[in-house]
């Protein structure tokens, strides 16, 4: 499976969603899969910078030794992950673009169906 392209598709603003798109982002790149994850709708929450909203969820999650969505996203960043957020999408969850993790993109489907091509894509 390594080298083979890996789309994902994070639609849900929850955590649980958010946290195991990065989980499965930084675990592909890790193992040299070229990665895209393209955030719309409420998933665009877990593009932005500050990741409040779910420092409660976060705490559960370090509390039981696993790696943070903030760490999953540093990881991703550093291995090549490419983070698109689909401009329409923000507008849907009423968010705004200045407010996104530096090295997030901003673009729409089309730059994530050429980014993906023929690859795999998971939607979460």
């Amino acid at each position: 499976m390594a080298g083979e392209a890996l789309g994902i598709l994070l639609i849900s603003g929850g955590h649980e969603r958010a946290h195991y798109a990065f989980v499965l982002a930084s675990g592909a790149a890790a193992i040299g899969r070229r990665v895209v994850l393209f955030a719309t709708n409420q998933g665009c929450r877990a593009l932005l910078a500050d990741l409040a909203e779910f420092a409660a969820s976060e705490a559960d999650v370090t509390a039981r030794n696993v790696a943070s969505l903030d760490e999953l996203r540093e990881a991703a960043q550093m291995l090549g992950v490419r983070m698109i957020v689909c401009e329409a999408g923000l507008r849907m969850a009423d968010l705004d673009s200045a407010t996104l993790l530096d090295g997030a993109e901003l673009a729409g489907v089309v730059t994530f169906l050429e980014a993906v091509g023929a690859a795999q894509v998971i939607t979460l």
